[in-house]
């Protein structure tokens, strides 16, 4: 018996999406590259619900896609409607992760997992720069809880 505690996992930012059938590829299922669009989208939502801007700005950094990386579970088709779910699971000073998933409402199912690397990033100066205090404050108000950080 496992006598950890599991930590509930939530998302504060789900994001719904109706699956095209131009989102099919030559095998049949949807193409690989849709999922990083369903990841954007649902990052892009995210950020609208700390009132970042998404535009590049001179004035104040912004957030720049650095890494990401997809785990493909079960191949979804059209008709489908997906379930993009987002949080971030831990912040350094200049930078942070973001957990997604895709779930299938047709099969009632975990179709993807992506995890990404958000840097701060000032476009005036074409450099990274540290998270804001109060950017920090946001995220973690959205999130509902304090947010970890990991050395790596």
């Amino acid at each position: 018996m496992d006598n950890q505690k599991s930590e509930k996992i939530t998302f504060p930012v789900r994001t719904e999406i109706k699956v095209q059938w131009g989102d099919m590829d030559a095998a049949g299922h949807v193409n690989n590259l849709v999922y990083l669009k369903w990841f954007e989208t649902a990052r892009v939502d995210y950020f609208a619900r700390l009132g970042q801007d998404v535009v590049m700005n001179d004035d104040k950094p912004g957030f720049i896609l650095a890494k990401q990386d997809i785990k493909y579970i079960f191949p979804l088709t059209y008709p489908d409607r997906i379930i993009a779910c987002v949080r971030v699971v831990d912040m350094q000073s200049d930078r942070f992760s973001m957990h997604c998933t895709v779930f299938s409402q047709r099969h009632q199912r975990l179709a993807a997992i992506m995890n990404g690397v958000i840097v701060t990033f000032d476009y005036q100066k074409q450099e990274k720069a540290p998270i804001p205090a109060v950017m920090r404050q946001v995220i973690e108000a959205l999130e509902g809880r304090p947010i970890p950080s990991s050395i790596h």
